[in-house]
């Protein structure tokens, strides 16, 4: 039996990137996994990889930025499952520009997606686990929320904001057995990076996401009244402490 047998986790921004490693390790483990992205023919595509790892896929394509849509996924998923364990909000996107030259239409992109659509997920969650009296929120930060990179303004703040909502979160919820907490990595091979990959991969060094996705297994199998409140990971070779 894998350390998540009958678990039930809902995975944001899970076609891709961190999303579908995260998701497929947790399958490993025996859960059943909600997928939830907008695209609905990749999570078509990773139902079946979910399915070959052991666990129990459920797709539900959401956009986290759309209210109704958040409120649609958590009702569908106790619908099918009766209770929600594990939520992990991973949907995210950035925009590397000057400071002078955003817009506030990219502005408030960044926003949405990263920052609103982990509150709005937590606040379902929440509604679901206080009766249960038990349930664990992973947020994926960054550390950019520690040290900053150049041109980045709206996704450096949505990822400071998403270490004080998990501050928040754990705080609100420790009486009821919920625990919140927050992973920050370094470079991951995803799609964030556009046509910088190979650039920042041979300058700074960039991990799979699947290593990253152990470290999501355990930060959620440990025992209920134990929480990894915070981690960091990040290749050996990555500049971190103070980098540029």
């Amino acid at each position: 039996m894998g350390s998540l047998n009958d678990k039930v986790a809902i995975v944001t921004g899970a076609s891709k990137g961190i999303g579908r490693a995260i998701s497929i390790a947790y399958a490993q483990e025996g859960a059943k996994v909600v997928l939830a992205a907008r695209r609905r023919e990749k999570l078509e595509s990773l139902a079946a990889e979910v399915t070959a790892a052991g666990g129990t896929p459920l797709i539900v394509p959401t956009d986290v930025t759309s209210e109704e849509q958040v409120v649609a996924l958590f009702a569908a998923t106790v619908k099918a499952f009766g209770r929600i364990d594990i939520v992990v909000n991973n949907a995210g996107t950035a925009v590397s520009k000057p400071t002078e030259e955003l817009t506030l239409a990219e502005w408030r992109t960044v926003v949405d997606c990263n920052l609103t659509g982990a509150f709005l997920c937590s606040r379902e969650a929440f509604k679901v686990m206080k009766p249960q009296r038990s349930g664990r929120i992973l947020n994926i930060g960054s550390i950019s929320s520690k040290m900053p990179r150049p041109n980045a303004a709206p996704y450096t703040s949505t990822k400071y904001a998403i270490e004080g909502l998990t501050h928040s979160l754990a705080v609100d919820g420790r009486s009821f057995g919920i625990t919140a907490s927050v992973l920050h990595p370094g470079n991951v091979v995803s799609d964030i990076w556009g046509g910088r990959a190979d650039y920042v991969r041979e300058k700074e060094g960039m991990m799979a996401a699947e290593e990253l996705a152990r470290v999501a297994v355990l930060m959620v199998t440990l025992p209920p009244d134990v929480n990894l409140y915070q981690a960091v990971i990040l290749p050996v070779s990555q500049p971190f402490l103070g980098r540029g």
